[in-house]
């Protein structure tokens, strides 16, 4: 029986090309599988016919937008998952979602091999394969652009010698990754980290310089979900969508870094995630006023470390399952509305309303009607302060 690898396919030139190439290196048929995230590319039927025409013994293609959504977006907002405290996740929440297509079409095709498009530099290799094999441990991996040393100029050499019916002129500059969640821009002029971005490379958001009215929205959410935009129901693919039109319409979500990479490197991103951005910055100001202090304070470290194993390919992995728990259980009465204004590259909160709040105003308020007790103050803080107190009289002795 002829043995069958199944193929992260996006239509573009390498992973075309890649569908003759794994055949002609290993002898194996090849699917190709198209798993649509929201990276508003070509229509999912042309780009089945373009993998079928390149070589593909069957090609599927999956809307998973609102499966995106909801299943890896929403998490990362009920977590505030930024990794290094600036990129939201972008593309390391997306590869999890292929992954799963992936897999499923493997066991479905008896298919022992899963390939992808990534090099042996990056992270989305590990993201891929640490991925596949947390879901299906028997199935192999393969990178042809990492593993058969397939350039780009061998790419476009092989193109045109099988006459696949792909354009092989034009090359961008620019490695881009996007879907519903964000955008990604590397390499190009910006791997000298001393030359700023040029508007030209920005395509999900505004000039921030540019005048313009501001925009005030009110974002609700129901235990962390966003559930509503101006009283407006609306599913988390479309609160994500909606916030992309209009925070990106406000220049807000632009990130220039230096991160930190898996694989050891020290990397320059330049990243546009307006609804990413916009929306975790509603959550985190609703936390504050529903999230009591010690589980608020240990919320924080448990985001950091659910961003670092997302980041590193680890999302099927048994500590950010245990930490999904957690996360979820500390959103439980983070209900109520955020008012933001977004303007000038900034989505600034003005407003918090909520039933599940903390915020109790008789405490809070220094004018008539304060409920706070401050005769109890001085022997909290005597108290308090006791071991301080101890060991300074041993240690300035």
């Amino acid at each position: 029986m002829t043995e069958r690898v199944v193929l992260a396919y996006s239509g573009g030139l390498d992973t075309s090309v890649a569908i003759g190439w794994i055949a002609e290196e290993t002898g194996a048929e090849v699917i190709a599988v198209a798993v649509d995230v929201g990276q508003d590319g070509e229509d999912l039927d042309v780009i089945r016919k373009r993998a079928l025409a390149c070589g593909a013994v069957e090609a599927e293609v999956a809307d998973a937008k609102d499966e995106f959504a909801a299943e890896y977006c929403l998490p990362a907002i009920k977590a505030n998952a930024l990794y290094m405290d600036r990129y939201p996740l972008v593309s390391a929440l997306s590869r999890p979602a292929i992954v799963k297509h992936l897999v499923k079409a493997a066991q479905k095709h008896g298919a022992t091999t899963v390939a992808h498009g990534c090099t042996g530099k990056g992270n989305d290799q590990v993201r891929f394969e640490a991925g596949i094999v947390a879901l299906a441990p028997d199935l192999k991996c393969i990178a042809p652009v990492r593993d058969y040393a397939m350039t780009r100029d061998k790419a476009i050499a092989f193109c045109e010698e099988k006459n696949l019916p792909i354009a092989t002129s034009k090359k961008s500059p620019y490695s881009i990754d996007q879907n519903v969640f964000g955008r990604a821009i590397e390499t190009g002029f910006l791997e000298d980290i001393w030359n700023a971005p040029i508007e030209d490379i920005y395509e999900y958001t505004k000039d921030p310089s540019v005048p313009r009215e501001p925009d005030e929205v009110v974002i609700s959410f129901q235990a962390g979900v966003p559930v509503a935009v101006d009283g407006k129901p609306v599913t988390p693919l479309q609160a994500i969508q909606l916030l992309n039109e209009r925070a990106g319409a406000q220049g807000i979500g632009r990130i220039d870094m230096v991160e930190d990479r898996l694989v050891g490197i020290k990397s320059r991103e330049v990243y546009e995630a307006p609804g990413a951005i916009a929306l975790i910055t509603a959550h985190q100001e609703l936390e504050n006023v529903t999230v009591e202090r010690e589980l608020a304070r240990y919320k924080r470290q448990v985001e950091q470390r659910w961003g670092e194993l997302v980041y590193d390919g680890l999302w099927f992995s048994p500590l950010k399952r245990a930490l999904d728990g957690f996360i979820n259980e500390a959103n439980q009465h983070v209900t109520g509305e955020i008012r933001m204004t977004l303007h000038g590259g900034r989505a600034v909160v003005t407003g918090r309303r909520s039933g599940s709040s903390l915020y109790d105003f008789n405490l809070a308020t220094y004018d008539s009607g304060d409920t706070f007790d401050q005769s109890k103050a001085q022997g909290f803080i005597e108290i308090f302060g006791l071991s301080q107190k101890i060991a300074a009289r041993r240690d300035l002795a």
